[in-house]
């Protein structure tokens, strides 16, 4: 399972007020593509469990605290980036200010974003997924996508846009490229290992609650926490 994607699962998780049953009522024509969802939600699952996150408890067992500190600080920066450029293409440029001030002390007085001299200024969620919900583009059918793990087809294409500006993506060589992003997951990855026990504790069927949560969050987030209520159809007999 897809570290990022994992994350947004557990941080949904603290979400209020999810009524289950209509969680299963808003999702249901969500993912026309559940069989083949379902069997790439297998082979990360088993990577994962086969690869990634016995590397990243080695990790986790053996690199000093100090270090995972400076390596997670270095990569939050670097996001900052991508979350700063999606700040302006939503026209939300106090925020952008602040995102960007990040980046900038960050960058300097932080030693390349090593240590986080910012940590008075809020740091922010914004992709391009996000910046096509904002200027109405419909999330689409879920999709799972192979390593990558849980999405739709808006964010896939804003998988694909973040790419443009993202440090990480336009890092060359393309095997200096590929480095850093599996450095990058594995750090997303170290920083799960104790969350994603709520997600075995708190459901039965991992894939459907992954899903829910997933498209749950999602929606939140383009509406920067005040999603418009979904209106359902035992409400109107009501």
């Amino acid at each position: 399972m897809s570290s990022l994607r994992l994350s947004l699962l557990l941080a949904s998780l603290t979400l209020s007020g999810c009524n289950t049953l209509h969680l299963s009522a808003y999702t249901l024509d969500k993912d026309p593509l559940e069989p083949f969802n379902r069997k790439v939600y297998v082979f990360n699952d088993t990577l994962d469990k086969a690869v990634v996150k016995p590397v990243a408890q080695t990790y986790a067992q053996f690199v000093p605290s100090p270090a995972q500190t400076l390596v997670n600080n270095f990569f939050s920066n670097l996001d900052d980036v991508t979350v700063t450029a999606n700040d302006l293409l939503q026209l939300k440029f106090k925020q952008a200010a602040s995102d960007g001030s990040r980046v900038l002390f960050n960058s300097t007085f932080g030693l390349l974003g090593f240590l986080n001299v910012t940590d008075r200024l809020e740091k922010h969620n914004e992709d391009f997924g996000q910046t096509l919900g904002y200027w109405g583009m419909h999330s689409g059918p879920y999709l799972m996508l192979p390593l990558l793990g849980p999405s739709s087809f808006r964010d896939g294409v804003g998988l694909y846009g973040d790419s443009y500006v993202s440090i990480i993506g336009n890092t060359t060589p393309t095997t200096s490229r590929y480095a850093a992003y599996a450095a990058d997951g594995l750090n997303k990855r170290v920083n799960l290992l104790d969350q994603e026990k709520v997600l075995d504790d708190a459901t039965i069927d991992r894939y459907s609650s992954l899903r829910d949560f997933y498209l749950l969050r999602r929606q939140s987030l383009v509406f920067d926490g005040d999603p418009p209520r979904v209106k359902y159809d035992d409400e109107d007999e009501e």
